[in-house]
């Protein structure tokens, strides 16, 4: 089972590479019958004024956003291509599933003793999640390249950098509180993963919309309006934070029970806080009026960094109570 583990992985990250190269081929050659249609401006609606009254607003008709959008030819190979990445990350997915859950058999427990399983596991959230989303909004298929490109980075990291060998867990990981604290903090991070590829698209996308072309700006051209982007960031960390803050109080509450205190500001402890601290400010933000989307969503950028360090700078740089990398 670990040997079938660590070729599932392999397999897995060939299959990610094989989706985002099909993912690019889209991207570079495709059209944007999708993307266009969003980029339109809808027309203003005819508004009641007093005793049936009518005054239409004074508006153009319909018409592209200034973007440089040009009406788009039929869908071709390219298309054709976006479908089959597509089909490819299901492929990844399940390839990915199995070398989690082998990983398990083969230790006989839950997949979170060490750095090097907690990525497979978040990572194995995140794409599950995106494929999620792609079943209710196919016209953001676009970000897949992302996701995907996502994936073989931090997959690469986990099997190059970060493997362990499958060992018993540490005997302060021996607890009913390892699998609630611990499933809770990988669920929020795979969504908090998928949170940040939007985040960052929307960014560009709306830099491109004001026009600026220079790189990444460019990359905005064919990914979905920024108003949609900003709007499943939105939805996205909504619904991932008040998990996280169930992973960090149920953290607490474990803390207590095996080291008799419920905070001690280790360092693991504090970047969990100083993210919880991030995303309530982004969503602080977020409906906050009078603060722009772009600023809000730059605070959720952050909170996503605030998540790297806490995964990758705790686990390898520093050491405390909370030392379970196993690198």
């Amino acid at each position: 089972m670990d040997a079938l583990s660590n070729q599932l992985l392999v397999v897995a990250i060939l299959a990610y590479v094989v989706a985002m190269i099909c993912h690019a081929a889209e991207y570079a050659f495709g059209t944007r019958s999708v993307v266009a249609r969003a980029a339109v401006r809808p027309t203003r609606e005819l508004v009641s004024i007093g005793a049936g009254t009518e005054l239409k607003a004074d508006l153009p008709p319909a018409q592209p956003i200034a973007t440089g959008a040009e009406p788009a030819p039929p869908a071709g190979r390219a298309a054709l291509a976006g479908r089959a990445a597509v089909v490819v990350t299901v492929i990844a997915a399940l390839a990915h599933l199995g070398a989690v859950v082998t990983r398990g058999l083969a230790a006989d427990r839950m997949t979170w003793g060490n750095m090097y399983e907690f990525v497979l596991s978040v990572t194995l959230v995140g794409v599950v999640a995106w494929l999620a989303v792609l079943s209710r909004r196919p016209d953001i298929r676009h970000l897949g390249l992302f996701v995907a490109l996502a994936m073989v980075l931090l997959l690469g990291i986990a099997g190059m950098v970060l493997y362990t060998p499958i060992g018993p867990l540490m005997p302060a990981l021996k607890s009913a509180w390892f699998v609630v604290h611990v499933s809770a903090a990988v669920l929020a991070s795979g969504i908090f993963l998928l949170g940040f590829v939007p985040a960052t698209m929307f960014l560009i996308r709306s830099g491109y919309e004001r026009g600026r072309r220079s790189f990444p700006y460019t990359l905005g051209r064919r990914v979905p309006a920024a108003e949609g982007l900003e709007r499943l960031t939105f939805r996205l960390h909504a619904f991932a934070f008040p998990i996280w803050t169930f992973a960090v109080a149920a953290g607490a509450v474990w803390a207590e029970a095996a080291w008799g205190r419920y905070w001690g500001w280790d360092p693991k402890e504090t970047w969990a806080f100083i993210s919880w601290v991030v995303y309530a400010g982004y969503l602080h933000a977020r409906a906050t009026p009078s603060v722009k989307r772009s600023t809000a969503t730059w605070i959720a950028v952050i909170g996503f960094l605030t998540m790297l360090m806490n995964l990758f700078g705790v686990n390898l740089f520093f050491t405390g109570l909370h030392s379970y990398a196993g690198v």
